[in-house]
Order: C-alpha cells, then structure tokens, then sequence
C-alpha cells in the first residue's frame, strides 16, 4: 500500500470515529424520553433565591460495581440505577451535587455541571453501566439537595442488577443522610 492510500486510509478512520457521538450510546440518553440526558434537561437556567431554602442535606448513597459470588473470589459486575424521588406534592427539590466515589474513598467523577431542579413528584433515574467497574464493591454517591423546608426531603435509593452463571439477582440500598 502506498502513502497515498494509508494516508486516506487514516483520514477515513479519523472522520468515522470522530462522527460516533459517545452521548447517543449512553443509557441514560438512550432510555429517556427524547433521548436526551435527563441531568442536562433539569439544569437551573434561571436565577434561584436561595436565601428562602431552609432545608439542605447531604447523602451517602452505597453503589455497588461488583460483589464477590463464591470461595473462588470470582467477581459479578452490577448495572446500578441511583433514583432520587421529590416526594412532594408542590415543592421543588434542588439537588446541587451527585459526586461518585470509588471503594477507597477516591473521587471518579461529578455528574452535574450546574444545579438541577428536581419538580414536584418528579424522579431523576440514573444509570452506571455494568462495564463501569471503577467503582469496586465500595462504590458510593455523595448526593447534596435544598428545598423551601423540611418537608421536601427526598426518597434517595439505588438498585444494583446482576447475573451469575443462569441465574439473575437485583437489591436495592437506601441513602443516609450525612452528619456534617
């Protein structure tokens, strides 16, 4: 093959790989409504008076990347939902912060970039896919949200989904509220 070839040859595989767009393969836009990231569609683009909020809490949220199944220490990687639920009626939840951290403590990765309005009755679903293994079995979400007061404390749980050989297992973990 001579240069020329190789050289449209790259340019080929550049163009192609440059036009796969990483968010159309994202479960988080693939399975919402309009196959657009539900984080980005709850962004705050207005000014909010925070000086009204009276209620602020900070959560731990255990995410489990994978667990151990056997003696063998042979490991299962787990897909895990995080859902955060406005359990009220009327009121918005504002959520400020969703931090990943892994097993030792290290932080991965923060999913917002701006503050998200959560509406009332309104649930966030978020998924870490089965091959994001950073995590370890120790994985965990610390989770930041406000509201007008006490009443708009939120649901905050996740769901890990796993197989093993021919058999299929889910469980949920609950978020704590964190003592500052």
């Amino acid at each position: 093959m001579n240069k020329y070839h190789i050289s449209v040859l790259l340019i080929a595989v550049t163009a192609l790989l440059s036009g796969c767009d990483q968010s159309s393969q994202d479960p988080n836009v693939m399975l919402s409504e309009g196959q657009k990231d539900p984080i980005k569609q709850l962004e705050i683009t207005s000014k909010i008076d925070r000086s009204k909020f009276g209620y602020q809490q900070t959560f731990y949220v255990p995410i489990y990347s994978d667990i151990y199944t056997d003696r063998d220490n042979r490991k299962v990687l787990l897909s895990a939902t995080l859902s955060v639920r406005n359990t009220t009626l009327k009121k918005s939840l504002y959520i400020n912060k969703i931090d990943y951290y892994d097993t030792h403590g290290t932080f991965l990765k923060s999913y917002l970039n701006k503050p998200i309005e959560l509406p009332a009755m309104g649930t966030l679903n978020y998924i870490v896919e089965k091959e994001e293994d950073k995590g370890g079995s120790g994985a965990n979400f610390i989770i930041e949200v406000e509201g007008i007061d006490d009443t708009v404390t939120p649901v905050i749980e996740a769901v890990m989904i796993g197989n093993f050989s021919n058999k299929a297992f889910a469980f949920t973990t609950q978020g704590t509220p964190v003592i500052h």
